[in-house]
């Protein structure tokens, strides 16, 4: 059997199927990571073909001083990060202005239902819409901040490897994480009724009670480690990080409602100007 570093010579020798057989073992991270940036699949399934291209292109200049893996989504993260740059940060209402898009259009709330029901993964799930959630609220941080929390409570990244894919400093990282973190925790708790009884957006159990009215019972939801641990805290790092652990297991491209979420999330594009139509 071919190990890894027979691979990487092959590849670096030229041999295409060889640097596939490698990215392959973390395609589907990277592209996960991409669409969490993006919130678009188009551009996370454009941006992982290039991200393959110049990767291969660029492999002979690898010199092993980090992870292959790392190196690679070091060009990822440059290629979305020069697309988004173009674009500015979603509002924190965002989610409110998806709202008021799909009830004011029956057009929205049709593509809803067709997803729904008629996609293989048209299923609704709180959690997986807490997923949704941190995608949509981490798209209000700058770049840069996205990337680092992203990697680091998202897919478990070191602090010296988010550096190399920033190509920023560790100190730098930290401060990054720090902010990014704090902005988050607190927008979460402003905000999430699941977490705290004056929040602003119950969106998630909205939803339920429309596509899954078992799990918009109370006694669903408090089954959700989130929700009991609001009940005990109004601490809200904690209950940031409990919502990460929840969805840091949630594959936002695979997961049983991907289908139905990704609708969800472009209206919320539509709602925040980046798109004209589903």
């Amino acid at each position: 059997m071919t190990n890894d570093s027979e691979l990487l010579a092959a590849a670096m020798a030229g041999d295409i199927d060889a640097f596939q057989r490698l990215f392959a073992a973390f395609q589907p991270q990277l592209k996960s990571f991409l669409y969490r940036l993006t919130a678009d699949r188009h551009d996370a399934d454009d941006l992982t073909h290039d991200t393959f291209v110049r990767a291969f292109d660029k492999l002979k200049t690898y010199r092993g001083e980090a992870g292959l893996k790392t190196w690679v989504f070091r060009i990822g993260a440059n290629l979305a990060r020069d697309a988004q740059r173009k674009k500015k940060p979603w509002p924190l209402d965002a989610q409110d202005r998806a709202r008021s898009l799909a009830e004011s259009r029956p057009d929205i709330q049709t593509a809803f239902y067709r997803a729904h029901v008629e996609d293989s993964r048209g299923a609704y799930d709180v959690a997986e819409h807490i997923d949704f959630c941190f995608t949509c609220i981490g798209k209000t941080l700058p770049i840069e901040q996205q990337i680092a929390v992203i990697l680091k409570d998202m897919y478990a990244f070191g602090r010296k490897e988010i550096a190399t894919v920033l190509s920023m400093s560790e100190g730098v990282v930290k401060h990054l994480l720090h902010d990014g973190r704090k902005v988050l925790s607190q927008v979460f708790y402003e905000r999430c009724a699941l977490v705290n009884k004056n929040g602003a957006c119950n969106q998630c159990s909205e939803l339920a009670g429309i596509y899954n009215p078992r799990q918009a019972k109370r006694e669903h939801l408090v089954k959700l480690e989130m929700v009991r641990a609001g009940e005990r805290t109004d601490d809200a790092e904690k209950l940031y990080a409990l919502r990460a652990g929840l969805v840091k297991f949630i594959h936002p491209l695979n997961s049983q409602g991907a289908d139905l979420q990704d609708v969800i999330m472009q209206c919320t594009r539509m709602a925040v100007g980046e798109k004209d139509r589903l």
